[in-house]
């Protein structure tokens, strides 16, 4: 399962752990079309409805809409930001970040928080699979559906970004079309021109906090974005990919939960869509849940191989992660244990956003190992030199979750990313002032 020193592994190794400890090579990359499926797959989700849904629920359709296009104008900005990060360097967010204001031993943490965050968040939502599959299905209780369909995508992730690839060929035509069914069964019954000037029928929402609900929504998928764009051709590409993937995803899915919700007057809309009895409820909910779930586990492995990395300095086997981590996190949403720790995770979650300001304020405005990292791309392996800890980066993130956690005014999560990036930047200039005046002329 492991492999001692620190040098480069063979091309077969880099290949076979989808290259979780080194750049992802030029033949390894995809056409966009292919990763941009995988994009919209992480937002064709039952969640996307409920999204949509509380938008509908408190707005009028003009209101959500426009909560909704800001909302995704900030996520796209951000994730193609640091999306640009992972297809220039073919680096995962948890090894990226050793120079991208974290160092080596700080990228440890990124990688815990990510751990801790998406293998969670695998096994809550294997719960929910399990529980409808139960329902719609029956043939097996819940904990049995929950330690199949947990194992279902720890085999698809351990094959990798190929074989998540082929599952999401699969699992999101099937989900669209079928939804597509569902919703339009629906909302044939109502007048299209009454939806549109409808009042809401629940406690109206503001626009901050709409807006938060849509950008928060999908801020941890920004977050990983270099674990997938890692495998894109281009920064063409990302931006073809992104506008695609999120804007498909939060208008085909959120919108169609909008109409739901005013036309059917309650926020509680997801029984309507996985609700559908027998095998269509249950493909229905099996595709919405596959497609993120699997990214959910890829990016906790992830974490996890640099974590293993930054402590023994030992290359861990990343399909060997993968089958460890899905295995005890299907056990785990079988027993039901993982429900309890939502209000933990969501919590944990806080913790993220401000490592995209960082990440975009280290890459594109400080620069400090910008030099390093394209010089090692021309050769395709990493910098020779490594910072331990990024003491600004330390902080920038402290205060960038202060921020976002204490302040409550605007949207949460873009103040976090934006004091992050200010205070990440701002530290680096005094950081660079007092180096140069104390006539050191080392580096941090």
């Amino acid at each position: 399962m492991t492999t001692t020193g620190t040098g480069a592994p063979t091309r077969a190794e880099g290949k076979h752990d989808d290259y979780a400890l080194t750049r992802v090579p030029a033949s390894a990359r995809f056409a966009w079309p292919i990763v941009a499926l995988q994009r919209f797959g992480q937002l064709s989700t039952v969640s996307q409805f409920l999204l949509g849904a509380t938008l509908g629920f408190g707005m009028t359709f003009g209101g959500a809409i426009l909560a909704l296009t800001i909302g995704t104008v900030i996520l796209e900005t951000l994730t193609i930001l640091v999306g640009i990060i992972g297809v220039r360097e073919g680096l995962s967010t948890s090894l990226v970040s050793r120079w991208t204001g974290f160092g080596r031993k700080g990228s440890a943490l990124i990688g815990l928080v990510v751990a801790v965050s998406m293998v969670g968040w695998f096994g809550v939502q294997n719960g929910v699979l399990a529980d409808g599959m139960a329902q719609a299905v029956g043939i097996m209780p819940a904990w049995a559906w929950a330690l199949v369909g947990g194992m279902a995508v720890t085999v698809i992730c351990a094959v990798g970004f190929r074989g998540m690839a082929w599952a999401a060929a699969v699992a999101v035509p099937a989900f669209i079309v079928l939804v597509v069914f569902t919703v339009g069964r629906e909302l044939v019954r109502h007048d299209l021109g009454s939806l549109l000037t409808a009042e809401p029928a629940g406690p109206r929402l503001s626009m901050a906090t709409a807006t938060t609900i849509v950008a928060g929504g999908f801020i941890i998928a920004s977050v990983l974005c270099p674990d997938m764009t890692r495998f894109n051709r281009s920064v063409g590409d990302v931006v073809k990919q992104t506008v695609v993937g999120v804007t498909l995803g939060q208008y085909v899915i959120a919108v169609s939960g909008i109409l739901l919700a005013l036309a059917l007057r309650t926020s509680d809309i997801a029984a309507i869509v996985i609700g559908t009895s027998g095998i269509l409820g249950a493909i229905i909910l099996a595709a919405a849940t596959v497609k993120v779930n699997d990214w959910n586990l890829y990016s906790g492995g992830l974490g996890v191989v640099n974590i293993v990395n930054v402590l023994t300095r030992r290359r861990v086997s990343r399909v060997g992660v993968t089958l460890i981590i899905g295995a005890f996190g299907s056990a785990l949403s079988a027993f039901g244990i993982l429900g309890h720790f939502v209000e933990f995770l969501t919590f944990q979650g806080v913790f993220l956003p401000p490592i995209i300001g960082i990440m975009i304020a280290e890459y594109f405005l400080v620069r400090t190992w910008r030099g390093e990292l394209t010089e090692s791309r021309r050769t395709g392996t990493l910098p020779a030199r490594e910072p331990q800890w990024v003491i600004p980066g330390l902080i920038a993130w402290a205060a960038g979750w202060a921020a976002g956690y204490f302040i409550t005014v605007g949207i949460p999560v873009l103040t976090s990313t934006v004091v992050a990036l200010l205070v990440y930047w701002g530290g680096s200039l005094v950081a660079r002032w007092i180096q140069h005046h104390a006539g050191t002329g080392e580096s941090r």
